[in-house]
């Protein structure tokens, strides 16, 4: 299906009945999201500014580690961010965040229990999160340039492959090199633990391209042959490069993927509350759930909206009939020592 396609079914779906969110006070004003690659598409969200008749204006993050330093510098510019559950509670903990009001939520009870109770998103009964979307961080190889399927992490180190390896520039490099040399404890490892993980990026710097930044920067990267092998965020740029006729494929090797869950948080202090929850109501209902997911191939938090809006073999084949699927992966969280791990991956790329 081209990306073209996708857009427009998602704003079909979107048609079908906004009317309701329309029935619904209308807040107007804007709403400034921080936010991935993705989830500000003008196909689902095009609908909802004409709805509530608030402008919706989107910053990207290539990285977790880019929400506090933004909000940070910000100086009150962001309403909504959308960290994942190992981020959302170090910005509760920053003292960023407010607390969602459930009262002013419809649709909560239609949320996959596992994420509207995550630890990570509720604290002394609050709220802290709306859950949105989730998936797993799969690795993408070519298979035009790569005719042996890999199975192992270990394909990122192979020589063969030099000069066509990349990694998402970001702290879970370090996830990725630990579990390669059988560390499993990824979010606790130890100065040992990390020092060997840090040893062996380095030693795969010789093979890296580039570290990718950005979704489209990774989807470039591929598509110019520069790069063969790299992880990825699950379903989104595979499917972005097989609209440009790539040939890739994703796969969770034998030393597991990391799984993710990303949700809605309301930035403290905000004056465009009225927006940020219309948003938020928004988030859960099957137009904005199946607008996501049809622009990012990512599974959707709300089980209820993904049941009204997709196909049985879409359901499935994006495991909503299953959400544990993603205690199958190593579900991110706040490593124990997060400074130390940033600095780690700071002190790899620095490395000659």
């Amino acid at each position: 299906m081209t990306i073209t396609l996708r857009k427009a079914l998602a704003v079909l779906a979107a048609g079908a009945s906004i009317g309701a969110l329309a029935g619904a006070a209308h807040a107007e004003g804007q709403l400034n999201l921080l936010t991935w690659e993705g989830y500000a598409d003008a196909s689902f969200v095009a609908p909802f500014e004409a709805a509530s008749g608030c402008k919706v204006t989107a910053t990207y993050v290539g990285s977790n580690d880019d929400f506090v330093p933004k909000l940070v510098a910000g100086g009150g510019v962001y309403d909504l961010i959308s960290p994942s559950i190992d981020t959302a509670p170090v910005t509760v903990a920053a003292g960023y965040i407010d607390p969602i009001d459930t009262s002013k939520i419809q649709g909560l009870e239609g949320l996959y229990e596992l994420f509207r109770s995550s630890p990570g998103l509720t604290t002394d009964g609050q709220l802290w999160g709306v859950p949105w979307t989730w998936g797993s961080i799969p690795f993408m190889y070519r298979t035009d340039m790569i005719t042996e399927e890999p199975t192992s992490i270990a394909a990122l180190w192979d020589p063969k492959y030099a000069g066509k390896v990349s990694l998402w520039d970001d702290k879970s490099a370090i996830y990725v090199a630990a579990r390669l040399n059988g560390d499993t404890n990824i979010y606790a490892l130890d100065d040992a633990q990390l020092e060997a993980a840090k040893q062996k990026l380095i030693e795969q710097k010789p093979l890296i391209r580039k570290y990718w930044g950005t979704a489209g920067e990774l989807v470039n990267l591929f598509a110019s042959g520069e790069v063969w092998i790299s992880n990825t965020w699950g379903g989104y740029q595979s499917a972005e490069l097989t609209d440009q006729g790539i040939p890739v494929k994703e796969f969770i090797p034998a030393e597991n993927a990391e799984g993710w869950m990303d949700s809605w948080q309301i930035v403290k202090g905000t004056p465009n509350t009225d927006c940020a929850y219309a948003w938020l109501n928004y988030s859960l209902t099957p137009e904005a759930q199946c607008g996501v997911s049809a622009i990012t191939g990512y599974s959707v938090a709300n089980e209820a909206s993904a049941k009204a809006c997709m196909t049985p073999e879409r359901f499935a084949a994006l495991h909503q009939d299953d959400a544990n699927y993603i205690n199958s992966l190593i579900l991110w969280q706040t490593p124990d020592r997060l400074e130390v791990y940033t600095n780690t991956w700071n002190a790899v790329k620095a490395a000659q």
